[in-house]
C-alpha cells in the first residue's frame, strides 16, 4: 500500500472503548452501534435470556447465564467512511485490569451513566485512567426511558467528581413516561421521542432557539422550562471547544436511550465528527511511532482461548500502532528477539470472526496463537527494534488453593489452568514447599469464572481452597532463604518461576520487615 493510500485508511479509524458501572448499560449502546453499522438486524439484550436473543458482544457462555460482560469484545464495522473498532469492555469491578489494559489500545472512549445513578465508583476508577492518559472521553447519559435525576444536577456532578469540563449536546425534554425528546443545542433541533423505534423524527428550530414549524410541543409545560434550562446552559456553561475534547479536557455530553435506540445515532454522528483518528504511540525508547510508518509495529493487549470451544483456539488481540498489517508477513517478536510468520489472522464481530489479510494502524487483529505470545508483546518489522510499554498488572488481593476433583483428569485440568492463567485476568503460583497450585485474583467474581470455564470448555471440575486475603510482595532471588517462610508468609513462585511471599496481613509484612531489614520486597517485578 503506497503511503497516500496508508495515511487514507488510518484517517478513518476510529477506534475506542465504552467504559461504565455495570448496568448502566454499555452493551445495550454497543448493540444499537452494531445495528447502525449494519452488522446485525436485531439488537439483543443482555438480560434476554428466555429468548435466547443475547448480546452480540456477550460470547461467552457465563456471560449469557449472569447477564453480565466479563471479558473485553472487540467489533468492527464500516458507517458514514469511517472503519470503527469499537472494544466493549467488562463492567464488573473484579475484571478491571482486562479493562485497564484495553484502554491502553484505544484512542478515545465512551462513557455511559445511568441518568437515575450518576456517577459511580467504577465509572470513576476508569475514567481516571482515561485522563491519565489525556485520551478524548465522550458521555452518553443513558437511561432517559427511566425516571432520572435532574439533567443540571448530573451534569454538575460529572464535573465535579471527575474533574473534567463538560459540554452538553442535547437536553431532555421530560424523563421516563413524560419524555417528550431531546433539545439538540449542537445541531439546533427537536428530536422527538418514540417509546419504540420507529426512526429520527426531528422538528427544525430557528437561530433564536424556537421552534420552526407548528407543534403542540411549543405549548407544553415541559418544553418551556426545558427552553429556560437551556438558556442558562448556553449563557452559564462551558464553551464548545473541539480543542478542549481532542485534549480530554472537556467531554460533550448526550442524553438518550439505549434499549429504546433513542439519540444513539444523533450522539454516533457527532462522535465520528470529533473523535481523532489514530495518533502516534510512545515506545520504552521515548521515540513516538507514527501511524502512518512504512514499517509495521503493534502490540499484544488480550489473550483469549477458546472463542471457539470447538477448535480450542487462543487468540492473542493486536492493537496495530503503525504501518500496515499483511496476512503472511514476518515480524519480529521484541521480547524473543526472534522472528515469526503471522499466517492466521483474523477480525472480530464479537462470536463471528473473518480471515483479515490487510489491517492498517487503529485496527485490532486476532492472531492464532500457540503460546508465542504474552499481554504486552510488542510486534514489528523493519530494522530499528521497537518496544512498547508494559501494560497496567495488578497484584492480586484474594487466594485460593486449586485441586482437581477427579485425579483421573490431570492433563485437561493442567491444560486449562495454563491456558486460563495466559488471558492475565487470574494468576497462578505454586508452593515451594508443597507444589501445590495457587491462584490469585483481584476479586472474587474472577475465581467463579475460571471454575464455571475450567468445567464447561475443560471438562475439569476443579476444587477450590480459599487462603483469604494476602499480601503479595515479590523478593529478589539472590536475597531469597526459604527459611523465612512461615505460617504468617507462605513462600510461592509465579510463572516465571520468580519467588514472592504471601503475606497473612500487614502486621505480618513489617515483622518480616523488621527481621529481615536488608531484604527488598517488591508488589510487582
Amino acid at each position: 500500500m503506497d503511503k497516500n493510500k496508508l495515511d487514507s485508511e488510518v484517517d478513518k479509524r476510529r477506534t475506542f472503548a465504552i467504559i461504565s458501572h455495570p448496568d448502566a448499560g454499555k452493551t445495550t449502546i454497543t448493540e444499537q452501534l452494531l445495528l447502525f453499522g449494519g452488522v446485525l438486524r436485531s439488537a439483543g439484550t443482555v438480560k434476554a435470556k428466555k429468548s435466547g436473543n443475547f448480546a452480540k458482544s456477550d460470547w461467552m457462555e457465563i456471560e449469557k447465564k449472569r447477564g453480565i460482560s466479563v471479558t473485553s469484545s472487540v467489533m468492527q464495522f464500516d458507517y458514514a467512511g469511517k472503519r470503527i473498532n469499537i472494544l466493549d469492555t467488562p463492567g464488573h469491578e473484579d475484571f478491571s485490569e482486562d479493562t485497564y489494559r484495553t484502554l491502553m489500545a484505544v484512542d478515545s472512549a465512551v462513557m455511559v451513566i445511568d441518568a437515575a445513578k450518576g456517577i459511580e465508583p467504577q465509572t470513576k476508577k476508569l475514567f481516571q485512567i482515561c485522563k491519565m492518559r489525556g485520551i478524548p472521553i465522550f458521555t452518553f447519559m443513558n437511561k432517559l426511558d427511566r425516571d432520572s435525576r435532574e439533567p443540571l444536577d448530573l451534569i454538575s456532578e460529572l464535573e465535579d467528581v471527575l474533574g473534567i469540563d463538560a459540554y452538553a449536546m442535547n437536553w431532555p425534554i421530560g424523563m421516563g413516561k413524560g419524555l417528550k425528546g431531546l433539545y439538540d443545542i449542537y445541531n439546533n433541533r427537536i428530536e422527538l421521542y418514540h417509546s419504540e423505534d420507529k426512526g429520527q423524527d426531528f422538528l427544525p428550530l430557528n437561530d433564536d432557539g424556537t421552534l420552526a414549524v407548528d407543534s403542540d410541543l411549543a405549548t407544553d409545560s415541559i418544553y418551556k422550562q426545558v427552553l429556560d434550562e437551556v438558556e442558562l446552559v448556553k449563557d452559564a456553561g462551558n464553551e464548545f471547544d473541539p480543542e478542549k475534547i481532542a485534549e480530554g479536557k472537556l467531554t460533550p455530553v448526550f442524553f438518550g436511550s439505549a434499549l429504546t435506540n433513542f439519540g444513539v445515532k444523533t450522539f454516533l454522528d457527532a462522535y465520528l465528527q470529533f473523535a481523532p483518528a489514530p495518533a502516534a504511540h510512545q515506545t520504552v525508547a521515548e521515540n513516538k511511532v507514527q501511524p502512518d510508518s512504512k514499517d509495521f509495529s503493534g502490540f499484544v493487549f488480550k489473550i483469549q482461548a477458546n472463542m471457539n470451544p470447538q477448535h480450542r483456539d487462543r487468540i492473542a488481540f493486536v492493537r496495530i500502532c503503525s504501518g500496515e498489517f499483511e496476512r503472511g508477513m514476518d515480524v519480529n517478536l521484541t521480547r524473543t528477539s526472534k522472528k515469526m510468520r503471522l499466517s492466521n489472522s483474523t477480525q472480530f464481530m464479537a462470536d463471528t470472526r473473518e480471515t483479515v489479510e490487510n489491517a492498517v494502524a487503529g485496527d485490532i487483529v486476532g492472531l492464532y496463537d500457540t503460546g508465542n505470545f504474552q499481554i504486552g508483546d510488542t510486534i514489528y518489522t523493519g530494522k530499528n527494534v521497537v518496544e512498547y510499554p508494559k501494560l497496567p498488572q495488578f497484584t492480586p488481593e484474594i487466594f485460593m488453593r486449586v485441586t482437581a476433583k477427579n485425579v483421573m483428569k490431570q492433563k485437561s485440568f493442567h491444560k486449562g489452568m495454563q491456558q486460563l492463567v495466559q488471558e492475565g485476568a487470574i494468576q497462578l503460583y505454586q508452593s515451594y514447599s508443597t507444589g501445590d497450585y495457587i491462584l490469585g485474583a483481584v476479586g472474587q467474581l474472577q475465581f467463579e469464572v475460571f471454575q464455571f470455564r475450567m468445567l464447561n470448555e475443560y471438562h475439569s471440575e476443579v476444587v477450590m481452597t480459599p487462603l483469604g486475603h494476602k499480601i503479595a510482595r515479590w523478593i529478589d532471588p539472590q536475597q531469597l532463604d526459604e527459611n523465612m517462610a512461615s505460617s504468617r508468609n507462605m513462600l510461592v513462585k509465579d510463572l516465571n518461576e520468580q519467588p514472592l511471599f504471601l503475606f497473612e496481613n500487614e502486621f505480618a509484612e513489617r515483622w518480616f520487615a523488621d527481621k529481615y531489614p536488608d531484604v527488598k520486597l517488591f508488589s510487582l517485578l
